[in-house]
């Protein structure tokens, strides 16, 4: 692994963030569905303190990052975190950034005494999931569903 160095987020990052949402929508063919804001990301990441984001850096340059957050598992009885977003540059695959985020992260949870570290993959995303695989995670059998928009609305009868 090449070596690489890691920094948490700050405020002013905020629109480097948004950048990396959109690059890895971009690579997933979502781009389109990135309704997100910089003060969207700000109040949430930074006012709120909902969400965390680290970077990987290679020469003082950020190349790719990690947005994860607590999440509480009712079977363990501790907080998780669940990686929502990671996304290396693609000039920079392959040199263990990502497993490199993966460990930041890992550490932080030992750290803090969580308990585990979950996430979602798209299932047509096979390099990703092989990776997955290859540092020990466990494919789990379910299936995500979500709820947005008019859906959200009709659910709640608004």
């Amino acid at each position: 692994m090449v070596e690489a160095s890691y920094r948490n987020a700050v405020e002013e990052d905020t629109g480097l963030i948004l950048e990396f949402i959109k690059k890895l929508a971009d690579y997933e063919g979502r781009l389109e569905e990135v309704t997100a804001t910089e003060d969207d990301l700000r109040k949430w990441i930074f006012d709120e303190g909902i969400a965390e984001v680290i970077f990987v850096l290679e020469d003082g340059k950020e190349v790719g990052f990690a947005l994860f957050y607590k999440t509480f598992s009712t079977y363990i009885a501790k907080i998780n975190i669940h990686l929502e977003d990671m996304f290396v540059e693609p000039p920079y695959r392959g040199k263990g950034y990502g497993k490199g985020l993966m460990k930041e992260i890992a550490r932080i949870i030992i750290e803090r005494g969580y308990g585990r570290l979950e996430w979602t993959a798209v299932s047509w995303n096979e390099p990703a999931i092989d990776f997955y695989l290859s540092i020990g995670a466990e494919q789990m059998d379910w299936e995500l569903f979500h709820l947005d928009g008019d859906d959200l609305k009709k659910l709640a009868n608004l």
